[in-house]
């Protein structure tokens, strides 16, 4: 036989493998045609003894039971399947590995026995395929998006629960585009009105207490790690209108610490005390790879804006950059001394701010990992840092002070202190104003702009009972003010009214005085005219009579002497009648 008869025979009985055993109606099953293929390329890693990756592919149970990285087999979506992403060379790293790509007949076999829900057998009942979620977007980094921002419409505010004292206040984040907080409280979030803080809504979170709080980059949905120490932890994502529970990823056997939802809003990246991140797809909720490069506890992870990256850090001052959709290593930042407890990105995705427990922020370019900026911003350390959509930063530390910094580092404010660690720190770019929270439970809300402490926000609002009660107790005297206030108002009116009637007398009394003065000084100017007249006419008679005084004397000798001529001249008349009139005048 030739060497290419040989190799054509081999070829074809290749093919076989995976085309001959599926014929007619048959239903392809695991245990006569997939488990052939998996003995042949795959259980010399995959084994009960050898356990690669912690996959055994040798029974149908631990196969789907899956391995290190969860589920491989997602029945009903091949493409789902991580598994199959492996096999085919859709996804690094390649199976089997440092070999070719599978032929196309054979995969095809695995396709289609994932697709037609991956029975177990012949007559094995046919896997549900599970339901899947499309939250993608398209995003462009620092862009508001159209229409108006997501905010609550009518959301239950009955608390899931009230305790007597606050805690550590775990959580804050605020929306990109609205004028919203949410505040991570025990087996709860509530969300607040950044302006008027009010409570607009409560979210249950029965799995613990939330310990990562994220907005998506278009403010539509809102993202929550947590979960209970040294039990379980997860990320939950809800509807930020409706308040719905949109998913739920991850089962940690530890609580989340740090969380993440890609731009797009297609990936969600998660880790905590395991060391290990875990980036999970939105739309299968299953894992699409994980990062063990990480020497202890994930403290804060952060997508870029424009999807890039992805940035993690740990307890032990490691600092990271990968590829988001791959999970290839980037870069890694060396320079912290300490844990790296925060990290945060530009709003263009250029630079990535980091803050850690050696006080000091560094911000760092991602064109080759240089490091921009470093300054001690808190002594004992940074425990959370946060760019503003203008690109300044807010911190907070163990200094129990938050802290606003322009993006050289150069301070701009620090806001009173705390009683105790401030232990988280965020901004609202809608209405510029810095929420931060401490140790203690207690929340305050500042303007950025002048430092004025503009009020408080709580981790532990009471029941719904509880304020009505409240408020209630606050009626009765409340009521009794309003009574007081009505009657004074009455009095008031009352006085008012006898106040405009003793004016308007006065007034009326006024006009008259006012005419009397009037009518009086007209009739002294009339007096005064009088006299005037008077006056002169006094005056012409004393002049007169001055003249006739002079005259007397003359008159009574010429009287004397027409006496004595009339007395001798009898008859005439005349002359008797003239010194009659003279005698007159002179006695006059």
């Amino acid at each position: 036989m030739t060497n290419a008869k040989a190799i054509s025979i081999f070829a074809a009985a290749l093919l076989l493998q995976g085309t001959a055993i599926v014929s007619g109606q048959e239903k392809v099953n695991y245990e006569d045609h997939v488990r052939p293929i998996f003995r042949d390329k795959c259980f010399s890693c995959h084994n009960t003894n050898k356990k690669s990756a912690d996959l055994d592919l040798t029974t149908y149970t631990s196969l789907m039971t899956g391995g290190a990285s969860g589920a491989v087999i997602e029945p009903g979506s091949s493409d789902g399947s991580y598994l199959y992403a492996l096999m085919s060379h859709v996804s690094e790293p390649y199976m089997p590995p440092n070999a070719d790509r599978l032929p196309d007949a054979t995969l095809d076999v695995v396709r289609k026995w994932i697709e037609g829900g991956a029975p177990e057998t012949s007559s094995s009942k046919v896997m549900i395929k599970k339901q899947t979620v499309n939250l993608t977007v398209e995003v462009s980094a620092g862009v508001r998006p159209e229409g108006p921002a997501p905010m609550p419409d009518v959301l239950n505010l009955e608390p899931v629960v009230h305790t007597g004292s606050t805690t550590a206040v775990s959580a804050i984040a605020t929306s990109p585009w609205a004028k919203l907080v949410a505040v991570a409280g025990q087996k709860q979030v509530i969300l607040y009105h950044s302006e008027t803080m009010q409570p607009l809504g409560v979210l249950p979170f029965p799995e613990g207490q939330a310990r990562v709080l994220k907005f998506s980059r278009n403010g539509a949905l809102l993202l929550a790690g947590g979960g209970h120490g040294a039990a379980r932890g997860l990320a939950v994502v809800w509807d930020v209108r409706t308040g719905e529970r949109m998913m739920e990823v991850g089962d940690e056997l530890d609580e989340v610490l740090a969380a993440d939802i890609s731009a797009d809003q297609t990936l969600i990246a998660l880790g905590g005390p395991q060391k290990i991140v875990r980036v999970y797809n939105t739309g299968t909720k299953e894992l699409v790879y994980e990062i063990a490069k990480h020497t202890d506890w994930i403290y804060s992870l952060e997508f870029s804006p424009d999807n890039v990256l992805l940035a993690t850090s740990d307890r032990n001052g490691g600092l990271h950059v990968w590829e988001s959709y791959t999970g290839r290593e980037y870069l890694t930042l060396a320079g912290h001394t300490a844990a790296v407890t925060s990290v945060s990105w530009r709003g263009d995705g250029n630079v990535l701010a980091s803050g850690s427990e050696d006080g000091t922020i560094r911000l760092w370019e991602m064109e080759n990992g240089g490091q921009i900026k470093n300054w001690g911003a808190h002594g004992g350390g940074v425990f959370s840092i946060e760019y503003t959509r203008d690109g300044r930063l807010v911190s907070s530390g163990r200094d129990k002070v938050t802290k606003l910094w322009d993006g050289n580092g150069g301070a701009l404010r620090s806001f009173e202190a705390f009683a105790d660690l401030a232990l988280q720190a965020t901004h609202c770019d809608e209405t510029d104003r810095v929420v931060a929270g401490d140790w203690t439970g207690e929340i305050r809300v500042w303007n950025a702009a002048d430092g004025t402490r503009l009020g408080q926000l709580s981790t532990n609002p009471p029941m719904l009972e509880q304020r009505v009660a409240e408020a209630e107790s606050l009626l009765a005297p409340a009521d009794a003010a309003m009574k007081a206030a009505v009657d004074g108002q009455a009095l008031a009116a009352s006085t008012l009214k006898m106040q405009q009637e003793k004016v308007a007398a006065a007034q009326k009394t006024q006009s008259e005085i006012e005419k009397l003065v009037v009518d009086t000084t007209a009739a002294v100017q009339e007096l005064e005219k009088q006299v005037t007249a008077t006056t002169a006419a006094q005056t012409t008679q004393q002049a007169l009579v001055s003249s006739l005084k002079k005259a007397i004397p003359e008159l009574n000798a010429a009287a004397v002497k027409a006496v004595e001529a009339s007395s001798t001249i009898q008859s005439d008349e005349e002359l008797k009648k003239i010194a009659g009139q003279l005698q007159a005048q002179v006695v006059a």
